[in-house]
């Protein structure tokens, strides 16, 4: 990264980028975060971006050196959004680009995975974070509200492992692939220090909260059709169920040493997170 110039953080009111942001404008970066929604601190520059909005493109990459990337959700294929941004990114000047992925989803897959390749092909300076499931996923996102009113976890994962990652650790890995010196260049698959099966994960919150958590599986048409009712659109809840269903034939089971060997401490375990979120 060259001195000087900003540090573009797109999704920069969500999970990972708002704990980027944090953590770099700490350090003294140049910070400016780019959503649709409204800042979350005054701690550094934030303007309106909206990946389908292109007129917002331009006054957010201005001045910019790296930038992270999050995909726009809830959408299936990203391409058309996220393609012509990196290339207009990479015409404006910047020279890092790092992407947020998931572990699920391979180098030049559809969607995503095109993306994945198009970062590694064409920018000078890389990284592409390939983390496993988020633990704020039980703490703030979509299994916090099941496990508040009825202590159930649902998914179709079966007695399939995940190994759990904390946010603030994707974030720690990210912060250093925006700004140390040697670019990484390579794709971080990022977990938690252990794999837990849900039943594992619901057991650690009965201790915690003092109440009985269970996992209650479903059929992945079931928690398909679930997702949709929520909201979400069909073709996605019925990706997000099949990769649950991949967790039930063992996808996610692994742990990986990225966490520490990028940032030098250990990551997170599910038990401290739990312990300081309930």
């Amino acid at each position: 990264m060259m001195n000087g110039q900003k540090i573009l953080i797109t999704g920069g009111t969500g999970n990972t980028g708002r704990r980027i942001a944090e953590r770099l404008a700490a350090q003294g970066r140049a910070v400016r975060t780019g959503s649709r929604g409204a800042p979350r601190s005054n701690a550094f520059e934030h303007v309106r971006f909206d990946w389908d909005d292109t007129s917002t493109h331009g006054p957010a990459l201005d001045g910019v050196g790296a930038v992270y990337l999050v995909a726009p959700l809830p959408v299936l294929d990203p391409t058309p959004q996220m393609l012509p941004f990196i290339e207009r990114a990479l015409e404006s000047g910047v020279r890092r680009l790092v992407l947020l992925s998931s572990s699920a989803i391979p180098e030049n897959s559809s969607g995503l995975g095109e993306v994945h390749g198009a970062v590694k092909a064409l920018a000078p300076e890389w990284a592409v974070l390939q983390p496993s499931w988020f633990m704020q996923n039980f703490t703030e996102g979509m299994h916090r509200r099941t496990i508040e009113t009825d202590g159930t976890i649902i998914s179709a994962t079966g007695t399939g492992r995940v190994a759990f990652v904390d946010a603030g650790d994707i974030a720690a890995v990210a912060a250093h692939a925006l700004t140390d010196e040697t670019p990484h260049n390579t794709a971080h698959v990022i977990t938690g220090p252990e794999a837990l099966t849900y039943a594992e994960v619901a057991a650690i919150l009965s201790q915690v909260t003092g109440k009985t958590v269970t996992h209650q599986n479903v059929s992945p048409a079931q928690l398909a059709e679930r997702l949709a009712s929520v909201g979400l659109p069909q073709d996605y809840a019925e990706f997000l169920a099949g990769l649950d269903e991949g967790i039930a034939r063992g996808s996610e089971d692994r742990v990986t040493d990225t966490v520490e060997s990028v940032t030098r401490r250990a990551p997170r375990s599910f038990m401290d997170l739990a312990n300081a979120s309930f």
